[in-house]
């Protein structure tokens, strides 16, 4: 397994592999053919960013089981998405804002992210595993009561589309099995949600084919996969927390 993760370091920006709270960094494109240096710097020295740049982030509802048991929902045929925008994105460590022209709850939603690692449209699930670079945490902050605020149209993008609501990192981890993977939430150090990924109606690969079909995704996007039971709103002042084993914890505070 790699870790890719991309830091500032004396006001430089860089890109490497981390182990042991030790960073190689590496050039070029981490997503073709990245060449190691023989640098090396050490985790604490450097502020960490996002792990890549997407070009757009593309956010699943109803993908799990529990939650749809709960809700008297039925399976969807085929994923129910919307988009993210990338002025969204937010570092690890920084802090999520309620915009001024919002004074209702914003909620947390700790889900597992799948990065894009190579351009692709209408892959079949034989060359699917191939598009994709790794895994990550993303925290799919939302300001749940604009959803539903117009009867006539369900805001999905506008209630998860305000700057600093789409934290993700700390890293890309890659040669992981998904299907194994577990999430767990702390809200404030209290665990608020802990599920397996393996309850999704559509698997993180399958997403990736099946949205494929039609649009082009390419190297850096993500698809991040829903949620399930437990995601509450944010005090001020609050620290949230995303943990997935073999990538790491996503950190992040509420204002």
């Amino acid at each position: 397994m790699t870790k890719w993760i991309r830091v500032k370091h004396n006001e430089d920006i860089k890109f490497g592999t981390l182990d042991n709270d030790q960073i190689s960094v590496h050039t070029g494109d981490m997503f073709d053919g990245p060449t190691p240096t023989s640098e090396s710097i050490p985790l604490a020295s450097v502020e960490v960013l996002t792990p890549c740049l997407p070009t757009k982030i593309i956010g699943l509802w109803n993908n799990f089981g529990a939650v749809a048991a709960k809700n008297g929902l039925d399976r969807p045929p085929e994923p129910l998405y919307f988009y993210k925008p990338p002025s969204g994105i937010l570092a690890p460590g920084g802090t999520i804002v309620r915009p001024e022209s919002y004074d209702d709850s914003v909620i947390f939603e700790g889900e597992l992210g799948v990065v894009i690692g190579k351009r692709c449209k209408d892959v079949s699930m034989a060359e699917v595993d191939g598009c994709v670079l790794g895994y990550t945490c993303l925290n799919d902050a939302t300001a749940l009561p604009i959803i539903s605020e117009d009867p006539s149209f369900a805001q999905w993008s506008r209630a998860k589309s305000f700057d600093t609501f789409t934290p993700f990192g700390p890293v890309i981890a890659t040669d992981l099995d998904p299907q194994s993977l577990q999430v767990t939430s702390r809200l404030n150090g209290k665990v608020r949600q802990d599920y397996p990924v393996n309850d999704m109606f559509f698997s993180p690969l399958e997403l990736v084919q099946r949205i494929s079909r039609g649009m082009t995704l390419l190297p850096g996007d993500i698809i991040t996969c829903g949620t399930s039971l437990g995601a509450v709103p944010m005090g001020p002042g609050s620290t949230i927390e995303i943990h997935i084993e073999g990538i790491g914890t996503l950190s992040n505070t509420f204002a």
